[in-house]
């Protein structure tokens, strides 16, 4: 008697950029709701029979990681098989060295990155698949030509891909001989679909709001489910339970909070104070529209001095 395949299709989660702290404009609890999402889309992933993919940067900040938030993921994926390749945002520097938080949950076995170890190959729904993957910061394969013909192979990315609408000067599709579906990562909001040659790039967005965007305004987190048949495949892109924006970030600053004078400048800084954005990016887009009131001296130090903080909150 056969054995059944474990998994039905792929789940492809995108970009969860977890963080122990509040990134930018976020004024919720952004570490337990990322977390959560994380959660909701692993187990779904195992009530549909799906091998979850992760599409890169895990990780919003590649080191400084509470311990506790490396202990939570490490739980999280307790006893279950995950894919993933690594992002730009996951790496310190060009690769991915030992001391990133993405390496320690590595290490541990609780996740493969598919970059650094050479392709996952097995059974998916009784046809033989192939998943490849390429790191933020290497080229994308010109093709892959050592499947057997009836398999199924699925590249994983995390680049600058020229998808329609997406910026003219990043990588543009192509034909990836031997590549069936290339899934992308790194652009936060879903694109066109791309079929090229024998190869579909799909480009399916992520599940954090990190930013305070007018296109973020619009989003609605979610993730791409592949269910994969003998001869054929379909994706669908299944939304994961989110909050409404005004709930999430921090309004942007009135256009006529503009200080006359000091006490009023020093009244924006006190309003700033109390939003407490990580990194500081109130701050910075605060003094860009006001100090120009300043002398240049005075405005030059005053830069100086917030660049500092900022950098100091970032690292």
């Amino acid at each position: 008697m056969a054995i059944p395949d474990r998994y039905q299709g792929l789940l492809c989660i995108g970009d969860p950029h977890l963080a122990s702290r509040n990134p930018g404009f976020r004024k919720d609890e952004y570490p337990t709701a990322i977390l959560g999402k994380l959660r909701w889309a692993l187990e779904y992933a195992g009530t549909e029979k799906l091998l979850p993919v992760l599409l890169g940067d895990l990780f919003h900040w590649p080191r400084d990681n509470a311990n506790w938030l490396l202990t939570e993921v490490l739980n999280l994926f307790a006893g279950r098989e995950i894919l993933s390749v690594t992002g730009n945002h996951d790496t310190t520097e060009r690769n991915l060295r030992e001391d990133d938080s993405l390496a320690v949950i590595a290490a541990s076995g609780r996740v493969r990155l598919v970059d650094q170890t050479g392709p996952w190959s097995g059974r998916i729904a009784g046809r033989p698949v192939v998943i490849g993957g390429s790191t933020w910061s290497d080229k994308l394969p010109d093709g892959y030509t050592e499947a057997g013909e009836d398999a199924l192979v699925i590249w994983i990315a995390h680049h600058n891909i020229g998808f329609p609408g997406a910026g003219e000067d990043w990588l543009r599709p192509r034909a990836l001989p031997g590549i069936d579906i290339l899934i992308n990562g790194h652009i936060h909001r879903p694109m066109e679909d791309v079929k090229k040659g024998n190869t579909h790039w799909i480009n399916p967005g992520n599940i954090s709001r990190v930013q305070r965007a007018d296109a973020v305004r619009e989003a609605r987190p979610a993730v791409l489910r592949l269910d994969i048949q003998e001869s054929d495949w379909t994706v669908t892109r299944v939304e994961v339970p989110f909050a409404d924006f005004e709930e999430v970030f921090h309004l942007e600053l009135a256009n006529d909070m503009t200080p006359v004078d000091s006490s009023a400048f020093v009244q924006g800084l006190e309003t700033l104070r109390q939003l407490k954005t990580e990194g500081g990016v109130g701050l910075l887009e605060f003094l860009d529209r006001n100090l120009s009131k300043f002398d240049d001296d005075v405005a030059e130090e005053i830069r100086s001095l917030a660049k500092e903080v900022c950098v100091d909150e970032q690292q």
